[in-house]
């Protein structure tokens, strides 16, 4: 399966044999095996290309999710043997703070004192591809997420937004800002991954593409990270909205947090891949359903 697959991906037997550390010929032996089984070519090669035929790009696409399930269930099975019947999770956060989610870690750990939590932080501009990968167990992401393939668990807070803008900003002296500001000067368009790009729906949750009233906000700006959008803002090159607690953890002398109260607040949720729940998730989950 792994073979076939990395062929189908490379579409070179070279290429193929090397990230395998196994040698071409062990990869023309498979794949001819394959082909016997199924009782039809699944590639067509000539001495310039390798290109999949119809029935081998379906068995690609058939065998890609079967494939990750077998990888993931391994990888749960050897994290398992590792670290004892109390396991590891891996929580990936899309925020910059951990300490909204720490009474739930705690009281976590409380009921299991030998887990092993593993934590760290998923960027904006590629939010579901470490979950989907199984890089992460489980993600603490802002609502909403609407993705087949993700489980929507408790929500564990909501908090407020602010307004992001240089010291000198136009809007830096004002008691509160909205979303109607933003037609006025333009905000940053997020860093995506294009294998994974972030949902727009997901996006404009944070950062809309019009204001109440219709008007379009443009992207004047890009971003990669919460640091080069700061970095950005200060040099005056766009505004952002952001949540609150950027406010607590990212305070300069050079940007200014301005209260959005007519906006409603962010409202953050524990996500997990469908058919990836394990005890230890539904443990974290009944724990955050208990505490909010």
């Amino acid at each position: 399966m792994e073979i076939f697959l990395t062929l189908s991906a490379e579409l070179h037997f070279g290429r193929t044999a090397e990230r395998l550390y196994i040698s071409q010929a062990r990869v023309s032996q498979v794949i001819r095996k394959l082909e016997n089984q199924i009782g039809a070519k699944l590639f067509e090669r000539s001495s310039r290309m390798v290109a999949l035929t119809p029935i081998g790009r379906q068995l690609s696409i058939d065998l890609q999710a079967n494939y990750h399930d077998l990888r993931a269930s391994l990888g749960r099975a050897t994290r398992t043997a590792r670290y004892g019947d109390d396991g590891l999770l891996r929580i990936g956060v899309t925020s910059s703070s951990l300490a909204e989610i720490r009474p739930v870690l705690n009281a976590l750990q409380t009921r299991h004192p030998n887990i092993n939590l593993h934590l760290e932080h998923v960027h904006f501009g590629n939010p579901f591809g470490a979950l989907r990968a199984d890089e992460i167990d489980v993600l603490v992401s802002w609502l909403p997420v609407e993705e087949p393939d993700l489980i929507v668990g408790p929500v564990l807070y909501e908090e407020p937004f602010m307004l992001l803008v240089a010291a000198d900003h136009p809007l830096a002296q004002r008691e509160s800002a909205s979303y109607e500001d933003l037609a006025d000067y333009g905000v940053f368009s997020a860093g995506t991954d294009p294998t994974n790009p972030a949902p727009d729906y997901w996006q404009s949750a944070t950062v809309p593409f019009t204001t109440p009233s219709g008007r379009t906000i443009a992207r004047i700006a890009h971003a990669d990270t919460f640091q080069d959008m700061l970095m950005l803002v200060a040099s005056g090159r766009a505004i952002t909205p952001v949540h609150a607690h950027a406010a607590l953890h990212y305070p300069r002398p050079d940007v200014v947090y301005i209260p959005m109260p007519d906006v409603p607040p962010a409202r953050w949720a524990l996500i997990w891949r469908r058919g990836g729940e394990t005890g230890l998730i539904r443990e974290l989950a009944a724990v955050a359903a208990g505490a909010t």
